[in-house]
């Protein structure tokens, strides 16, 4: 007997294949394989993408929470924490950028970390309507289609 997906010779007693991970018989898994085959780096730049836009507006207000008591110094009504706050919200949003950076880089190096915390993210992304909300639907569809993780520690295995 060989593997549908690669062609290894399989032992009858095998459950999946040892080279990539097909579990054998069960035509279900097979679905959710292909599914996270397929899907994958197409995930993985989509989060970098996100990544990438989100450092837009980080930089533009880290930049003006810098740069406020200079642009408005004229104004005394003006709290001093104002610009400390811009400068935190855009810090916020570089964190956030690097992690989809990483979470995406991850995702298509098929590290161990990066399905759980793309999860994490993912569910957290939900919120931001509306391309968090398509991205969060998106990464759930595809990482929980392999019902245990199964498929994707097998690939991370597999490329260290």
């Amino acid at each position: 007997m060989f593997c549908n997906r690669c062609g290894t010779e399989l032992q009858p007693d095998f459950v999946a294949c040892p080279k990539c991970g097909r579990r054998i018989g069960d035509p279900l898994s097979a679905v959710a394989q292909s599914r996270l085959e397929n899907h994958l780096r197409t995930l993985g730049i989509l989060w970098m993408a996100i990544g990438g836009l989100f450092l837009i507006p980080a930089a533009g207000l880290m930049i003006f929470g810098q740069s406020a008591h200079f642009i408005l110094h004229r104004q005394e009504a003006l709290p001093h924490l104002f610009p400390l706050f811009i400068f935190f919200a855009g810090s916020s949003l570089l964190v956030l950028a690097a992690g989809g950076v990483c979470v995406g880089l991850g995702l298509m190096q098929h590290q161990p970390w990066a399905r759980t915390v793309a999860i994490i993210l993912g569910v957290l992304a939900l919120f931001h309507f509306p391309l968090g909300t398509a991205l969060g639907v998106y990464t759930l569809w595809v990482l929980l289609a392999d019902e245990h993780g199964d498929e994707y520690r097998y690939m991370a295995r597999s490329t260290q």
